[in-house]
């Protein structure tokens, strides 16, 4: 068999579980998916600068192995974000450019990367991101910028943008990503892709790990259908040995909740950012106010929800003191690992300046940032035990920003890190809740940029977020829209 038994353009545009499918019933061979997937990388990626680290050879010799994993997405091409989920051997930079210069590369698999693949996947290569994953814009100055297949002229989000851009434009159908503040969610809204951020501790981040950046990093893929993202969720799901805590199990198959009837759900919705007294930009509202519609003819109770605790200020007074203790901490730790002292000069200007600002902070400091956090997020997680199953937001408070707007050298890093502050305020909270959290690409604005809504749930309540996302999914389907820079 070749490419040419399913058409390129077909091909490029089925889902994870639909590729898989052709494997299993002898369509096509893992080894051929494969090498479609890289000879559109190949050409598309000059124009992206999604694919910093290609690892083709490899992937074409694990996927004409006899000892491909037979899991449910056998010889199905994917993307890695260059951060945390790390493949043995394979560079490894997080952006950073002292590891770039070194040449660093993971000595093992990460608990999560040798679930993927058990379950069948292929890595192709390793996708572009922030330095660290602290910005809102894929612009690092180790690999350059990643540009947005809708507009290269703007950004693709971030931090997962390498993987976003690479999956809206068909390079691949499903790409890891992370999300600390947002960075699965706002990409997602960016490109136009699927974005879950599971619930706290619904994947491992072993087994270095036990938690990341104080508890707000979550691990999981961007996809382009709800099917995909659930099941993916199925084969990487549950606590590894050691992990300090875990989400609550499913009650079955992530699976088997898409296209399963949501209920009659209570829905409010929100479009001023936590904090702030202005709404979002008129093209998020706008997006807000069309899901709204679409929910309340699909029969759901749909309300305005003032969220007040979301407002409370105990998030962002404290995120500066928490977020440079993380820089800080991140330098630390890297120069145990080389051997040799890294200095906040050898970080971008931003990342530099909160590192050397980290290095005062105090433990008392952090702890105390961390019970603020911790009391935050109880008031806000009692909103879904009271008034809503599911609180609709935009993602970002604005649409995708041009390259350059906040480049990582663009502006005085104080300056950049209000910006970044700015637009993290839907997202990150419920980092800090571990609450779970969709990104959905259900409206274009009138320049045809994807404006992502976001769906958060109660805790440990994916099954609700994946039956809604379905049920959307099927009244305003999304697969259609690709963007001009594709496949």
């Amino acid at each position: 068999m070749t490419e040419s038994s399913v058409p390129g353009d077909e091909l490029a545009w089925l889902d994870a579980t639909a590729q898989a499918d052709l494997v299993r019933r002898g369509v096509l061979s893992p080894k051929e998916l494969v090498e479609a997937a890289i000879g559109r990388i190949e050409r598309l990626n000059g124009g992206l600068n999604a694919v910093i680290t290609p690892l083709f050879n490899k992937a074409l010799a694990e996927a004409g192995s006899a000892e491909l994993a037979d899991g449910p997405f056998r010889g199905v091409p994917m993307l890695l974000k260059d951060m945390l989920c790390h493949s043995a051997g394979d560079p490894t930079y997080g952006a950073m450019r002292a590891l770039q210069k070194r040449d660093w590369r993971a000595p093992e698999d990460s608990t999560l990367a040798a679930r993927f693949r058990s379950a069948g996947f292929v890595f192709c290569g390793k996708t572009n991101l922030p330095e660290l994953a602290t910005s809102v814009t894929t612009e690092p100055l180790a690999h350059g910028a990643t540009r947005n297949p809708w507009d290269t002229s703007r950004s693709p989000g971030g931090s997962s943008g390498g993987s976003a851009a690479a999956v809206a434009a068909g390079m691949v159908s499903v790409a890891h990503g992370n999300d600390m503040a947002g960075s699965i969610r706002m990409p997602a809204s960016a490109c136009g892709v699927v974005g879950l951020k599971p619930t706290r501790a619904r994947t491992t981040l072993g087994p270095q790990h036990g938690e990341y950046w104080g508890g707000v990093t979550h691990e999981h893929v961007l996809t382009r259908s709800v099917r995909d993202t659930a099941a993916v969720l199925d084969v990487t799901a549950g606590p590894a040995t050691g992990d300090p805590y875990a989400a609550p199990p499913p009650a079955r198959p992530y699976r088997e909740e898409v296209g399963a009837p949501p209920g009659t759900l209570r829905i409010g919705f929100r479009w001023t950012p936590p904090g702030a007294t202005a709404p979002a930009h008129e093209d998020c509202v706008a997006a807000v106010e069309h899901t709204a519609r679409l929910l309340d003819g699909l029969g759901h109770r749909v309300e305005p929800a003032p969220a007040a605790a979301l407002d409370a200020p105990e998030l962002f007074q404290t995120l500066p003191t928490m977020f440079s203790a993380v820089l800080a901490w991140e330098l630390e730790q890297w120069s145990q690992r080389l051997g040799e002292r890294l200095e906040p000069a050898d970080l971008e200007p931003m990342n530099g300046a909160l590192a050397e600002l980290g290095r005062s902070v105090t433990a008392a400091q952090w702890v105390s940032g961390i019970q603020a956090w911790h009391r935050w997020a109880r008031g806000v997680a009692a909103l879904w035990e009271d008034d809503v199953d599911v609180l609709l937001t935009p993602t970002l408070p604005a649409p995708p920003p041009p390259l350059g707007e906040l480049a990582p050298d663009a502006k005085d890093p104080m300056e950049l890190v209000a910006e970044v502050s700015r637009f993290i305020a839907f997202t990150l909270p419920f980092n800090v809740t571990g609450q779970p959290a969709v990104s959905l690409p259900l409206y274009r604005n009138s320049d045809g940029l994807p404006i992502g809504v976001q769906l958060v749930a109660a805790h440990g309540r994916e099954d609700v977020l994946i039956r809604l996302a379905s049920q959307l999914e099927q009244a305003a389907p999304w697969s259609g829209q690709r963007p001009p820079f594709c496949a």
